[in-house]
């Protein structure tokens, strides 16, 4: 596919065509999204998270309508990523205990034999947040154990929450992120644990591909409720680190809407944009950044592609988006300081980093051909997902109250 680099703001913009006649990943279809939709819903914690309307905000940026879905109140842990460690997890027990997948669900795990079975059964994995947070989660859940390794540089704060969701042991390592995701491997190996990684490489597909299968329950409530107000995204903008989550999303909106899918646009902190690169380099391949990138936003500060997901970013997006801090920053404070009624969101720095970039789309002059070539205007209808909230809340004081990270 031919590409068109945009360059402008500090940010870079690649441009593309989406691929002709290409399919999307057929395990991301609605009907993976029900068996992920029908095990959430047996967790007594379960609730639909709310889908926020910015009508104001539209209307200063010249758009038809902005909607966000707002993971930040999911189950209680200011992230999306429970959804996934816990249909996973719920996976790998059924298949180790011998449960039927089809038929079991939550409930079954609170009866005494399946609960001894799963103490014995332990989890690792390699996190700079948010995900590490919602395995130990489920492993309180599920009755399991749980190590968490995380990156060097990683946040005291972060660590401390993962330790309060659940039973997991959490060590901060001295290692970069691709690194402590192979230490875990190599933790998982001579130990006897289930690595639950949310990306993915050659032997190590399936337990990454129920982790985005089950991402794919706040897909399918997010186009419901848009079904529910009668109207349908014209573009989405999906913020990746490895790109399971915005990969998972797409390949759920590319299977339900078909033709009338909403242009797809990925959004990364421009220090570590490994998707960016891989469609740069434009040989079908993934790619990694190398050295020891660093970004504000935490929970996208990852090197190389989730190998499940990256087929449908390379095939099906028109735009990847490498943005500088400040646009996460930028994206925050829009969140924090609405306009007129518009309801406040409370949004972490990975999770801005979409209305930032979004916003910065609209706003600067610099970037008036991006917009038009991404056909970005009055009759647009924008979809959002805010993956986290104030995770790191001393961070988040200082962004939004203090004002770090202004605009260049």
């Amino acid at each position: 596919m031919e590409k068109e680099l945009k360059q402008g703001y500090h940010m870079e913009i690649l441009l593309q065509e989406p691929k002709a006649g290409a399919e999307a990943l057929q395990e991301l279809d609605e009907e993976a999204a029900k068996h992920a939709m029908r095990f959430h819903r047996s967790i007594p914690q379960y609730q639909e998270t709310p889908l926020v309307s910015l009508e104001e905000l539209s209307k200063r940026l010249g758009v038809k309508g902005i909607y966000v879905k707002n993971e930040s109140l999911r189950f209680g842990l200011k992230a999306f990523k429970g959804l996934g460690g816990t249909y996973a997890m719920f996976r790998i027990l059924c298949r180790e205990l011998m449960m039927d997948v089809e038929m079991a669900d939550f409930r079954d795990f609170q009866k005494k034999e399946q609960r001894e079975k799963a103490g014995k059964i332990t989890f690792v994995t390699a996190t700079d947040g948010n995900h590490g947070k919602g395995v130990s989660w489920a492993a309180g859940l599920f009755g399991c154990q749980a190590h968490v390794f995380m990156p060097k540089g990683s946040s005291e704060m972060r660590a401390e929450a993962i330790q309060s969701a659940g039973p997991a042991t959490v060590q901060i390592t001295d290692k970069n992120y691709d690194e402590t995701v192979q230490y875990a491997r190599q933790m998982s190996e001579e130990h006897g644990w289930f690595l639950i990684q949310d990306t993915a490489w050659d032997g190590y597909e399936e337990i990454p591909l129920w982790i985005i299968q089950g991402y794919l329950t706040m897909a399918s409530e997010a186009v419901k409720q848009l079904e529910e107000r009668k109207t349908k995204p014209t573009h989405v903008f999906l913020q990746a680190g490895v790109g399971a989550m915005a990969g998972g999303v797409a390949g759920y909106l590319i299977h339900h809407y078909g033709k009338a899918c909403p242009m797809i646009s990925v959004v990364e902190p421009k220090e570590v944009a490994c998707i960016f690169l891989s469609a740069r380099e434009n040989d079908g391949a993934c790619h990694t950044v190398e050295g020891d990138p660093e970004t504000i936003m935490a929970g996208l500060n990852c090197q190389t592609p989730c190998k499940i997901t990256w087929p449908v970013l390379r095939d099906f997006s028109s735009a990847y988006i490498a943005c500088p801090d400040f646009a996460a920053a930028h994206g925050m404070r829009l969140y924090a300081n609405p306009s007129g009624n518009d309801e406040p969101v409370v949004s972490g720095e990975s999770g801005a980093a979409t209305l930032g970039a979004f916003a910065l789309l609209m706003e600067r002059p610099e970037l008036k051909d991006v917009r038009k070539q991404l056909g970005l205007g009055a009759n647009s209808v924008i979809l959002l997902f805010n993956t986290e909230g104030d995770t790191d809340p001393v961070c988040y004081q200082t962004i939004v109250r203090d004002g770090a990270y202004p605009l260049a």
